[in-house]
């Protein structure tokens, strides 16, 4: 079994970015303000085992339960806006959430695992081996833990008034890319 260093470094560049833990850092902020600690290990090991799963069967259980990957994409989209509303104009909508539960969803899906790197997985499994994509996967999962483990650390190097900045400016991305996701499978499906 031979690994090509090229396609996991390209792959985990493409995950990174889709990923985006460093934008996602005012959100994960904010989500521990409301609950406390977040469960890094259980947020990690969840999201992976989503994007490992989903890299195999992802398409056909899709398919099995008459879900295409458009009307998944537009469901995360959703999901994405309301977490983008909540930063921007500092309200909530997740306030039943336990900490527990929290490490799931809204932190290992769509967060970590969303609908972009869920349909990203799908169209780079059409390009490079599945070994080279689990080792990329694996190497982001270790990064996205260290973001996870450090949030206060983080917290205290930003700064309330950085963490106010970062949430309402990553507020406006995360709200764009809602609406990006939105209108780009809206078209698909129509």
């Amino acid at each position: 079994m031979i690994f090509d260093f090229r396609q996991i470094v390209t792959i985990t560049m493409i995950l990174f970015a889709v990923i985006d833990v460093i934008g996602s850092l005012p959100v994960l902020l904010d989500l521990q303000s409301k609950l406390g600690k977040i469960q890094s290990e259980k947020a990690t090991l969840v999201s992976g085992a989503i994007m490992i799963v989903f890299l195999f069967i992802g398409e056909k259980i899709l398919g099995l339960i008459g879900i295409d990957v458009s009307s998944f994409a537009i469901a995360g989209s959703f999901i994405i806006f309301f977490l983008a509303l909540e930063m921007i104009l500092g309200i909530k909508f997740y306030k039943e959430e336990s900490a527990a539960t929290a490490s799931v969803v809204p932190i290992a899906f769509p967060i970590i695992a969303g609908t972009g790197t869920l349909t990203t997985l799908l169209s780079i499994r059409a390009e490079y081996e599945v070994k080279n994509i689990i080792v990329a996967i694996l190497i982001n999962l270790i990064f996205v833990y260290i973001v996870l483990r450090n949030t206060y650390r983080l917290e205290h190097i930003l700064g309330p008034g950085g963490i106010n900045i970062l949430r309402k400016v990553f507020g406006v991305i995360l709200l764009a890319i809602a609406v990006k996701l939105f209108r780009t499978h809206l078209g698909t499906i129509v």
